[in-house]
């Protein structure tokens, strides 16, 4: 299936930086990547340890009603630098025309600098549902009903 996600590029950010894009056939998640202003192309920003920040992508994006684009970190960056979203996955609503900016946090031992251009996080296109919502007076039983955390067991 493909689906068209329109994307423009804001006033004062970077017309070289690609757009989102999908590194291989099979991939999931197209990378998003840093479009920083004049002020920050030549240093990028440096983020110290446990600090978080919005890096900018230079875009607003257009999302067909009846998807949602879903933001989640690069593992690799997770893994070797200990970048994370704060709020994994974000979601960015159908209906938002805003600039598309990437909230990254440190969560490494080490400050982190991100370059204009980088690869910062990638994102999923995914259907959304929207349900309906009744107030009953009463829920239909199951086995495990109301165990909570840990209920189901450990396995071995």
């Amino acid at each position: 299936m493909t689906l068209t996600i329109k994307f423009t590029r804001l006033d004062g950010y970077d017309d070289a930086v690609a757009l989102p894009s999908y590194q291989t056939p099979g991939a999931a998640g197209a990378d998003l990547r840093a479009n920083f202003g004049a002020d920050l192309r030549e240093s990028g920003l440096t983020l110290p340890v446990m600090g978080r920040v919005l890096v900018p992508t230079g875009l607003a994006i257009e999302i067909p009603t009846g998807f949602e684009v879903q933001i989640r970190m690069r593992s690799g960056l997770a893994l070797k630098q200990g970048l994370m979203l704060p709020n994994a996955p974000g979601t960015i609503d159908s209906d938002y025309r805003g600039h598309l900016g990437i909230i990254i946090m440190n969560g490494g031992d080490q400050p982190v600098t991100i370059a204009h251009g980088d690869r910062i996080a990638q994102m999923i296109v995914a259907p959304v549902v929207q349900a309906q919502f009744e107030l009953v007076t009463a829920l239909t039983q199951t086995d495990r009903g109301a165990g909570g955390y840990g209920s189901t067991g450990v396995s071995q």
